[in-house]
């Protein structure tokens, strides 16, 4: 068990891993930048009134996503979806369900609508800027473009990946630090918590000083280790998620799936959502008490895990975009931790602070693990998307064999093609035919890149920053 300095007996970090597929400027409707857009208004603008009142939370930005939420133009599109794309299809089938008898959910769609005015209000009141915002709460970063990293083919792309991340952050960031200096203390998103102990050399030269990692598969999910952090002879601190915490919330039979929350599947024409998951038509103020009440329950049986393992560090690692958007009470019930948290006298910290509290014990995990299905590298390599994954590898040894010939145009297209997003939603049967569209465009245009080795030519990803030095595509 860790030392604990001034007699704590365990503390609650709260981690939240916010990426979005590179959607800019790729698709709308049903899929593409509406992604975006939803996210923006259901999630990271509440989210930042939460995170603006002081809450103790830890937030990780993909270089990614601030790729496109520092994209020219996105106040500007964003503003137009919410007053002309989602006021019409809002009052469209409103209209629609008055005109079928059904009055309360043609309510419910009025009522909700008023939260995508509210969002841009919000966003307008700060400049039209939402990266500048979430800025002063940032702490962690990620790859550049979320690419699982145990499945890449090269120590290279490997650096490439986590270096270009890491110096993205330092660049964005770096002033907006209340703790002055580059404002960050080395902590690092493994995307899809894709850990192996091979990556501890390129993670301790770019100076990451701790990763979350999965391990419910080595110790099963109730066990004390998860409440460890784990030294490791590379000097990396491998911090366990707490899967058995975790599934309170994100899990089949998690607090989402409560009956009078809002059904995020059963939506109308133009997918919006006025039922409740029992059926019945959605009750805003029936699903905050509920929330409330859950709040309150996960910070008990929080407080009663830390009890029954004699302490430790409950680190609740969760897609942002759960919050707010696939459930959409998830930000209110969050607020509601907050509190509830001050009112049962559980410690919620950052995790950098709670880092500095908990002393990690001495260790070593073997083999790759993720937060995926089966806790294995199967979503994103297995029969279903093999292709897929080989067709990314061959292409990486292609960029890495050209090195520095290869343009900026390759390299880009190849870190979007490295992307996680892509077999992830082909694995999980999401968004049709539209992953595959996008691997495989990025697949060609990188062949492009490649063969007339033109730099100047437009980019797929049109915004993607790259901070990274080419000189580590160098063939070894």
């Amino acid at each position: 068990m860790p030392a604990v300095k001034d007699g704590e007996r365990g503390a609650l970090a709260i981690v939240l891993h916010t990426h979005m597929p590179y959607v800019e400027g790729f698709g709308t409707w049903p899929f593409g930048e509406e992604w975006l857009w939803e996210a923006m208004a259901g999630c990271y603008l509440p989210l930042l009134d939460l995170l603006d009142e002081g809450a103790p939370l830890t937030l990780s930005l993909t270089p990614v996503l601030c790729d496109q939420l520092e994209a020219p133009g996105v106040y500007e599109r964003f503003a137009a979806f919410v007053e002309e794309v989602r006021r019409d299809t809002h009052e469209e089938d409103a209209a629609g369900l008055r005109a079928g008898g059904h009055e309360r959910l043609a309510r419910e769609l009025e009522r909700s609508f008023s939260e995508y005015a509210a969002a841009l209000e919000s966003l307008r009141a700060r400049g039209g800027d939402l990266l500048a915002g979430l800025a002063r709460h940032v702490q962690w970063t990620s790859a550049a473009t979320h690419a699982v990293l145990p499945l890449l083919a090269t120590d290279a792309c490997i650096r490439l990946q986590i270096a270009g991340g890491i110096a993205a952050h330092r660049r964005r960031f770096g002033a907006s630090s209340p703790e002055g200096g580059d404002g960050w203390r080395g902590g690092f998103w493994l995307p899809e918590c894709a850990y192996a102990p091979w990556l501890d050399r390129a993670l301790e030269d770019a100076g990451v000083a701790a990763v979350c990692v999965e391990l419910t598969a080595r110790f099963g999910e109730a066990a004390a280790e998860h409440l460890r952090p784990i030294a490791t002879a590379s000097g990396i601190t491998l911090v366990p998620i707490d899967r058995h915490t975790i599934s309170l919330v994100w899990g089949e039979r998690g607090y989402p799936a409560s009956g009078v929350y809002r059904d995020y599947h059963h939506h109308t024409v133009h997918h919006h959502n006025p039922w409740n998951n029992d059926g019945g038509a959605y009750d805003h103020a029936q699903a905050l008490e509920l929330a409330h009440a859950h709040a309150g329950d996960f910070v008990a049986r929080t407080r009663a895990r830390l009890d029954g393992c004699g302490g430790g560090l409950v680190v609740c690692a969760l897609d942002t975009e759960l919050l707010g958007h696939w459930w959409y009470e998830g930000v209110w019930w969050l607020r509601d931790v907050v509190e509830e948290c001050s009112r049962q006298g559980l410690e919620l910290l950052r995790l950098d602070d709670a880092l500095e509290s908990f002393e990690p014990v001495a260790g070593a995990v073997q083999g790759t693990s993720t937060w995926g299905q089966h806790g294995d590298l199967s979503t994103w390599s297995s029969p279903l998307v093999a292709d897929m994954a080989f067709a990314a590898r061959a292409a990486e040894l292609e960029v890495v064999a050209a090195g520095e010939r290869a343009s900026p145009i390759a390299v880009r297209e190849l870190l979007a093609l490295q992307a996680s997003d892509w077999p992830f939603m082909v694995s999980r049967e999401l968004a049709g035919p539209y992953p595959r569209e996008r691997f495989d465009g990025h697949r060609h245009a990188l062949a492009r890149a490649l063969e007339d080795g033109d730099s100047t030519a437009p980019a797929g990803p049109r915004n993607l920053a790259l901070d990274a030095d080419p000189r580590w595509l160098r063939a070894p």
